[in-house]
């Protein structure tokens, strides 16, 4: 390894106790290994502290870094990104899941590909004893080399986590921070994706878990989601239609934002009104994790023989 490692991967957590350990397990037992592991906890009160202590203490590429309050969810995810000298960076999750090849087969398809500037794998949503509820097709296409095609299909198409992708850092230190308005991750998404195409590798190797204490399912309202991401949203100066507002204008200011022609912005800027007025109809907005689940008996992939750390799980 060298003195700076060429990935960092970033895991900010609040209370994660539950399913720390076996994101732990799944990203320290990578078959590429050429990584730091920054660690921010948001002031856990649960036995967070412990389990990243015990796993820093084992493992030199883990560095720790404990807040004295809980600045919430989206400074948190900015944080381990400022504090990260990676060429290469990678958000994880501390529920997620990660198949052994996942970092090896993202930084090759980097490598490779030189125009590329974030890389990821197919995916599939877990449940929380890590069985396969919905594996599905990646079908957005941010590998386009137009811009505008890329927005377009980000703003349309139901499915794709690429924010934990492997990106290159010169570029996230290009575009606007992360906020904390309902859904943020997906305008800082489509940020990033005007400024270059996405590569999805074709083999299973994330899994998303869903389960009652997800952020997304713990706090169900527009709202509550918000304060969860940063207090400051629980104010009155941010109400649910502020919430929302601020997400539209996310996506106008990152069209504004971004190196286009003027040709490709004014297309970028037809694509959104189009979604705003799709929003509207029925059945608008579908969450792969809300579809339903898959027969297990048609499954033919496993977590176990993909992820370390659940070795012999089968059995």
């Amino acid at each position: 390894m060298t003195a700076q490692p060429r990935l960092s991967i970033g895991l900010p957590v609040y209370n994660g106790e539950e399913y720390l350990a076996e994101s732990l397990d799944a990203l320290l037992g990578q078959t590429y290994e050429d990584f730091e592991l920054v660690i921010s906890d948001n002031a856990s009160a649960d036995g967070t502290e412990d389990i990243c202590r015990r796993y820093a203490a084992k493992d030199s590429r883990i560095r720790y870094i404990r807040l004295p309050r809980n600045i919430g969810a989206t400074p948190n995810h900015n944080h381990v990104l400022a504090e990260s000298g990676g060429e290469l960076f990678k958000w994880a999750s501390h529920d997620d899941l990660y198949g052994r090849d996942l970092l090896k087969r993202c930084v090759e398809a980097l490598d490779e590909r030189p125009e590329v500037i974030l890389a990821h794998t197919d995916q599939a949503v877990i449940d929380g004893d890590g069985k396969v509820k919905v594996p599905y097709d990646y079908t957005l296409t941010t590998d386009s080399p137009s811009a505008p095609e890329r927005f377009r299909s980000l703003l349309f198409e139901p499915g794709g986590d690429d924010f934990y992708g492997v990106m290159r850092t010169d570029v996230l230190r290009r575009v606007k921070a992360m906020d904390s308005y309902h859904h943020a991750d997906r305008t800082y998404v489509a940020e990033i994706t005007l400024h270059g195409a996405f590569h999805q590798v074709p083999e299973l190797l994330y899994f998303r878990r869903d389960h009652p204490n997800r952020a997304e399912r713990a706090n169900p309202s527009k709202r509550s989601r918000c304060v969860n991401l940063d207090p400051r949203r629980a104010g009155p100066l941010h109400p649910t239609p502020r919430l929302l507002a601020e997400y539209v204008w996310g996506f106008a200011s990152a069209i504004r934002r971004a190196p286009l022609s003027p040709a490709d912005r004014r297309a970028c800027y037809r694509h959104l009104a189009a979604w705003m007025t799709s929003r509207v109809r029925p059945g608008a907005g579908e969450r792969v994790e809300d579809r339903a689940p898959v027969d297990p008996d048609r499954l033919t992939v496993s977590v176990d023989d993909l992820v370390a750390g659940r070795e012999g799980r089968r059995a």
